[in-house]
C-alpha cells in the first residue's frame, strides 16, 4: 500500500490541495491579475497534460513499466524522451505552476519548486541509478544527447 501511496500524482495531488487551500482561506488580497494568468495557466495545464499523454504513449509503444519503482525493461529515447529525460515530471510541474496561476495562489508558488526537489530525490535520482546500472553505455549516451528535464 505504501508503495502504491508514494507515487509522483499523489505527490502532486497533495501540492495541488495546498495550493487551492492557499488561494480559497488565505489569499491575502494577492492576485496574479486577471486574464493573463488564467490563459498562460491554462497553457501550462494542457503542455503538462500533452507531455504526459505523450510520455505515456511512448512507455506503451516499447511496452516498458510507466510505474516509477518498478525495473524498465527498455531504455526509451523515442519520441518525447528525446527532448527530455522526465517528460511526466516536466509535466506534472506545468500542472502545478499552471494551476497556481488559474487559481491565483500567489503564496504557493514556492510549492514548485519545492515540488520538483521533492520529485528528484524520491524518483529521478532512484530511476535514473536504476537506468544507469541496467543499460550503462546506452544511457551515458542518452544521458550526453538529452536534458533531464527541457
Amino acid at each position: 500500500m505504501r508503495k502504491w501511496i508514494d507515487m509522483p500524482p499523489v505527490w502532486l495531488a497533495g501540492f495541488l490541495a495546498l495550493a487551492w487551500m492557499q488561494a480559497a482561506y488565505l489569499p491575502m488580497g494577492l492576485g496574479f491579475g486577471g486574464g493573463w494568468a488564467d490563459l498562460a495557466g491554462g497553457l501550462l495545464v494542457g503542455g503538462g497534460i500533452l507531455l504526459i499523454v505523450l510520455a505515456a504513449a511512448e512507455f506503451r509503444r516499447h511496452r516498458t513499466t510507466i510505474v516509477p519503482h518498478r525495473e524498465a525493461e527498455r531504455l526509451i529515447r523515442s519520441g518525447i524522451f528525446s527532448r527530455s529525460r522526465n517528460p511526466i515530471y516536466l509535466g506534472d510541474s506545468l500542472i502545478l505552476a499552471g494551476l497556481i496561476l488559474r487559481w491565483d495562489a500567489v503564496l504557493a508558488l514556492p510549492l514548485i519548486p519545492v515540488f520538483v526537489w521533492i520529485i528528484e530525490k524520491r524518483f529521478i535520482l532512484p530511476e535514473e541509478d536504476r537506468l544507469r546500472r541496467k543499460f550503462r553505455m546506452d544511457y551515458a549516451q542518452y544521458c550526453e544527447k538529452t536534458r533531464r528535464w527541457v
